[in-house]
Formats: structure tokens, C-alpha cells, sequence
């Protein structure tokens, strides 16, 4: 029980602190986001072994000065994100719709028309945690849903839940979410979900092996079979920064039931989408998650 309030406490103190911090205007907000760039960049290093090993990895062909231009950008950007992240607790949805606008979403609205609920799979690629807006921009009103892993500080898995609920998404733990899923299906619940499918499986979990950015790599099965099992449509959100604290989300086609594909294809045309929006803006991918942490058994190194 102790523990259990202890956790609580920590969450209000961490809360109250960044919910003053989201009263604050945006100009405000990205000069403390170029301080802490600073700190975490140049003072703290954070993961910055990491996020440099990914990047020479993912990039073999070019130089350091190139790596190393993108790695201070990615710093900078996740700077930006995580203000941008805190400020959602204030921000307005009339702002919101201003600075992060979806394009082609007639198709998950034409999907709902015509009784279907719906796949919305993406990476961490420039402001994600905005992407649960976009019940703002619909003409129809489905159940939005997110899936995510539950951190492991209880403190900041309760704070990113209040985030992403903020627009009224749902979120929903990983390990939940196909019985979610289904009992939603059954009821005739209309659900457009969300997947942050980049994440690295655990190494007793299903995963699909592929490469991605030059490298032999696992990828979560989930979302390509519960697309199969309940025989859901799967579009992509290409999401990209159009300048600071701007985004833009185009919605892609990834398939559609009775086209023949199967889990393993719905995955492999999601990693195609996603290594395209990463190569296209490298500088705004999560590089300081270890996602290559796990090798292939009989893969080699």
C-alpha cells in the first residue's frame, strides 16, 4: 500500500510541475526546449552511444559530418517533442487542428460509412503523441483507440496516459488488446486503433524478421493478425514535420480485406511506409531507443 501511494504522490508532483509548464505560450516553451537540448545533448549525453550506433547502422554510406548533423537535429527534435508533449495537457483543440493536420482522411471516414472499423499503424516519427487529434478532423465519430506498452516507471506511464487521452483516444496495453479488440467487434463498436508498431518485441514474443534500415530486424506480428482475425482494414499514417512544432499526417492505403494479404504481408508493406518517412526525414525517428538490441538466432552478429 505504501508503495502504491508513494507512486501516486510522485505522479501529482511530476503532474502539477509540467501542468504549469503547459500554461506557458509555445515561444516560451521551445527556449526552455533549447536549454534542455544543451543539457541532455552536450552535458548528459543521453543515450548518446546509442543513438549514434543506430544512426551509423542505419546510414553505412554516409560520413560522420552527416551522422553527426543528424544525430544534433534528432536531439533538437526530441527537445521540441517533449515540450510539444507537454504542453498537450493545455492546448486547445482549435490549436491543435492548426498545427497538426491530416490529409486523405475521407478514407477512414468512407471505411465507417460502410460499417467497418479500421488499422491506423505509424512509427515514432516526428510528434506521434498529437496523432490522437484526429478524431477532430473526422466527419465521422468512431471509437478512437490507442495501443501501447506500459512503462516502467508507474509515474510516467500514468502521465503519458492522461497525454494521450487528452482528444479523447482510448489507450489500450498491448497485452490487452486483442480481447479489447474483439469484445469491441462483437458489440458493434466502430474503432479506428492505433499501432506504434516499431516497437522492439521481447525475445519471447512472436516477431517477423526484415530488414529494416540495412539491418536484420524483429518486428511485432500483433497488428498484422488481429487485422486478419477481424478482418480490418490497415492504412498507414505517413507523419511529417512540416516546420517546428507543425506536423502533417497522410493516410496510405496498407490493405484491405479480401486482397489476399496475410499478417506477414500487412507487416512488411507497414515496415516499407515507415522506412520510406525515416529515410525521407531521418532526423525526427526515435534513434535513442535500442531497437536492434536482439539478433536473429543463427543470424550472425
Amino acid at each position: 500500500m505504501a508503495v502504491k501511494s508513494k507512486k501516486g504522490l510522485t505522479y501529482y508532483l511530476v503532474y502539477g510541475v509540467l501542468y504549469l509548464h503547459a500554461l506557458l505560450p509555445f515561444r516560451v516553451l521551445y527556449v526552455l526546449s533549447d536549454i534542455l537540448y544543451v543539457l541532455i545533448y552536450h552535458l548528459a549525453k543521453y543515450r548518446k552511444k546509442t543513438v549514434r550506433k543506430n544512426l551509423l547502422n542505419s546510414f553505412p554510406n554516409k560520413d560522420r559530418e552527416e551522422i553527426i548533423r543528424i544525430e544534433k537535429a534528432f536531439y533538437r527534435h526530441l527537445c521540441d517533442y517533449f515540450v510539444e508533449s507537454i504542453k498537450t495537457l493545455r492546448i486547445s483543440d482549435k490549436e491543435v487542428k492548426e498545427r497538426m493536420k491530416f490529409l486523405n482522411t475521407d478514407i477512414l471516414d468512407r471505411w465507417y460509412e460502410d460499417g467497418r472499423s479500421c488499422i491506423l499503424c505509424l512509427g515514432h516519427c516526428a510528434n506521434w503523441e498529437w496523432v490522437t487529434s484526429i478524431g477532430l478532423h473526422l466527419k465521422t465519430k468512431p471509437l478512437l483507440g490507442l495501443i501501447y506498452k506500459q512503462l516502467h516507471n508507474a509515474a510516467t506511464d500514468q502521465l503519458f496516459l492522461k497525454i494521450r487521452h487528452h482528444f479523447g483516444a482510448t489507450p489500450i496495453e498491448m497485452k490487452s488488446a486483442l480481447r479489447k479488440m474483439i469484445k469491441w467487434d462483437q458489440e458493434g463498436v466502430q474503432m479506428i486503433v492505433g499501432f506504434l508498431a516499431d516497437q522492439r518485441p521481447g525475445r519471447s514474443q512472436d516477431k517477423y524478421w526484415t530488414t529494416f534500415l540495412n539491418q536484420d530486424t524483429p518486428v511485432h506480428t500483433g497488428m498484422g493478425k488481429i487485422a486478419v482475425h477481424l478482418q480490418l482494414p490497415v492504412a498507414y499514417l505517413d507523419i511529417s514535420k512540416v516546420k517546428r512544432g507543425y506536423y502533417e499526417g497522410r493516410i496510405e492505403i496498407i490493405s484491405y480485406p479480401g486482397d489476399g494479404a496475410v499478417a506477414k504481408d500487412i507487416t512488411e508493406r507497414y515496415v516499407r511506409k515507415l522506412e520510406k518517412s525515416v529515410l525521407r526525414e531521418p532526423a525526427y525517428y526515435l534513434w535513442s531507443h535500442n531497437r536492434w538490441k536482439f539478433k536473429r538466432e543463427g543470424g550472425g552478429a
